[in-house]
């Protein structure tokens, strides 16, 4: 987030910052001197930054449900980051496909 400040991009995106709670007053306007985290808790409180954030919920979010439940990947079984990173490509590529396939878009002939 400190890049994205430096950078003056921070405007651009929406990162979690912490839990929200569902009745948390939207403030009026920030005050000045905020670090990078305070600045994004406070843009993600707004009514547009609710209403971008909750667009994850639909975007990103089930995606990994449907791996988790539908896969039953709970955990990484190699260690190392260059082999996780491996095992998790596999795991998206097998979830893609399993899309595709269900979709009817690829046929097994």
């Amino acid at each position: 987030m400190n890049a994205l400040d430096s950078n003056e991009r921070i405007e651009d995106i929406f990162i979690a910052t912490g839990r929200q709670k569902h009745n948390d007053k939207v403030p009026d306007s920030p005050p000045g001197n905020l670090t990078a985290k305070q600045k994004m808790a406070s843009r993600n409180r707004t009514k547009k930054g609710r209403a971008e954030y909750a667009r994850r919920k639909v975007i990103i979010e089930p995606v990994f449900g449907q791996i988790k439940e539908g896969l039953g990947f709970r955990y990484f079984l190699l260690r190392s980051l260059e082999k996780m990173k491996e095992e998790w490509k596999l795991v998206c590529l097998t979830h893609n496909l399993l899309m595709l396939f269900r979709s009817g878009a690829i046929a097994i002939s």
